[in-house]
């Protein structure tokens, strides 16, 4: 069965700690090694675009277009959606939308919030997606963590019903059961320390259940280094937290690729698109 790749294209110092500077040479570089990757295993993915990404890396963004990608919506400003007002958040989501499908000329109808920060505090989130004109969402975690998710949220891809009654494809990131409790195993830190025999198990799992599997990246993540760059300015727990596993990072997504069928996520999520028509 296929799976699902995708890739939340940002810069790690722009998203999380100034979003006025500038976008690093390493987000250019790290997004080439994705690619690279991606190719390697002749894979297309799907890529969630911050727009200040868009903004000040255009031809980054266009190359991802070019090399046959899906190319979908990370939102305008890496800000956590519980946080936003409904008309700011209606504004950030028109505003990347737009930005993107003037750059690469292809509809933009998929969104993933940044920090899955969809959860049960802003429910109405998800009509206001519908309201701009997307048709699947990406944001809602499927357990409970100490910044966001759901516990005990349904796990598989599926059609929902928005609380003003729109129809939209709502698909979680992977996760697995294992010693009686659900666990994530799609990405971010969860995937850098689990090690490979265990989301080997986690992917044989959904297989085994008929579940697609859908894991997520950063271009950063294939920067292992980049955290003592930053030593002056950013606080030394926040640097273990996102720089622990990087190392062995590629090397893990190289070898899910090689024994696991992988796609976009249009792709994966087709029937459950074509019942909106």
């Amino acid at each position: 069965m296929r799976h699902a790749i995708s890739v939340d294209v940002e810069d790690w110092y722009q998203s999380t700690i100034d979003p006025r500077a500038d976008l690093s040479d390493r987000f250019q570089r790290s997004t080439t090694k994705v690619l690279e990757t991606l190719a390697g295993h002749h894979v297309t993915g799907t890529f969630f675009v911050l727009g200040l990404a868009a903004e000040k890396a255009p031809h980054v963004i266009r190359r991802i277009a070019e090399a046959g990608h899906e190319v979908q919506s990370h939102g305008y400003g890496h800000r956590l959606n519980y946080d936003l007002a409904k008309e700011d958040f209606r504004e950030d989501l028109v505003r990347a939308k737009g930005l993107i499908e003037d750059l690469i000329s292809r509809e933009v109808y998929a969104y993933r919030a940044p920090c899955f920060t969809i959860d049960q505090r802003n429910l109405w989130a998800l009509d206001v997606l519908a309201e701009t004109g997307h048709r699947y969402d990406s944001s809602i975690f499927p357990l409970k963590t100490s910044r966001y998710g759901i516990d005990g949220y349904p796990p598989e891809p599926r059609v929902i019903e928005t609380p003003r009654g729109h129809r939209l494809v709502e698909a979680p990131v992977a996760c697995f059961h294992w010693l009686g409790r659900r666990w994530p195993v799609g990405g971010g830190g969860y995937f850098r320390l689990w090690p490979y025999r265990v989301i080997r198990k986690a992917w044989r799992q959904l297989e085994a259940i008929g579940r697609p599997g859908i894991v997520y990246m950063h271009p950063y993540e294939y920067d292992p280094v980049e955290m003592g760059a930053y030593r002056a300015n950013v606080p030394l727990k926040q640097r273990l937290h996102q720089g622990i596993g990087r190392k062995g990072f590629p090397r893990k997504i190289d070898r899910l690729l090689a024994e696991f069928r992988f796609g976009t996520m249009a792709e994966v999520l087709a029937p459950l698109l074509e019942t909106l028509r």
